[in-house]
């Protein structure tokens, strides 16, 4: 893959915000801007499914980590997703997945086989993408990597988590066992993971299975009740204090 290409840059609320290339693939990178000296940890993020790299959800869990930590945090669209094209396979998937929400038909078996498609293009490009993260002066080879991702990003995540060893700390949730929990088995690292008790989509069955099949001997359960997309937003600042625990870094009033 391509080199890491910075093409465009913006200053707001003391993060810079950079738009990149790794070949192709689109991808931003916030940091602090305040010009402090010394390299920062690093927390990657994969964004949910049918959203895209500047999500509001993508861009607060941002805001979060580099006011509150000092952090690093940078995520990439998804194949299909954002800035990147959408193939046939795509476009078939989604109508599938439309085609079986208007019938009242579950989405489990659609989601799990697409996003573990997407999941096999994206788990090679985010290894590229630490690698090019790695060589810039102010991330550097040596600092600890993080990773965070709901849903789709869960999808994403688990895999790139059980083969990336430099990455010592995740953050997951919300998605089914099938596909995922024989990698999640390969996972040590400390997890926190999030789910909700009445997912219309995801069985407290599922969500628990999943959870279990981490090998981690750090593993925090958050469960909340409400729907799927009611997750609430204070599991984001839980997040933040969990990678400021294990990444390094207090977190501040401003997070």
């Amino acid at each position: 893959m391509s080199s890491l290409k910075f093409t465009a840059e913006s200053f707001s609320n003391g993060i810079v915000e950079r738009d990149f290339t790794l070949g192709d693939v689109p991808g931003v990178l916030w940091s602090p801007a305040s010009g402090a000296t010394g390299r920062a940890p690093l927390v990657l993020m994969g964004h949910g499914g049918g959203n895209h790299k500047k999500h509001p959800a993508m861009s607060g869990r941002a805001r979060l980590l580099v006011t509150g930590c000092g952090f690093h945090v940078a995520v990439i669209d998804a194949p299909g997703h954002g800035d990147r094209p959408r193939t046939e396979h795509d476009e078939a998937e989604i109508a599938e997945l439309f085609r079986a929400r208007a019938a009242g038909e579950p989405e489990g078996p659609v989601v799990v086989r697409y996003n573990a498609h997407l999941a096999e293009q994206a788990v090679p490009e985010y290894l590229a993408l630490l690698d090019a993260l790695q060589e810039l002066e102010e991330i550097g080879t040596d600092g600890p990597v993080g990773y965070w991702g709901i849903n789709m990003g869960t999808a994403i995540g688990i895999p790139l988590v059980a083969v990336e060893p430099r990455i010592t700390a995740a953050v997951f949730g919300q998605h089914w066992p099938d596909v995922l929990a024989e990698k999640a088995k390969r996972i040590t690292v400390p997890i926190e993971y999030d789910m909700q008790w009445d997912d219309e989509h995801i069985s407290r069955e599922e969500g628990l299975a999943l959870f279990d099949a981490f090998a981690s001997k750090e593993k925090s359960l958050h469960v909340n009740s409400g729907r799927h997309k009611e997750l609430p937003r204070f599991e984001a600042d839980s997040a933040v204090r969990f990678f400021a625990r294990h990444l390094g870094g207090a977190v501040t009033a401003s997070a």
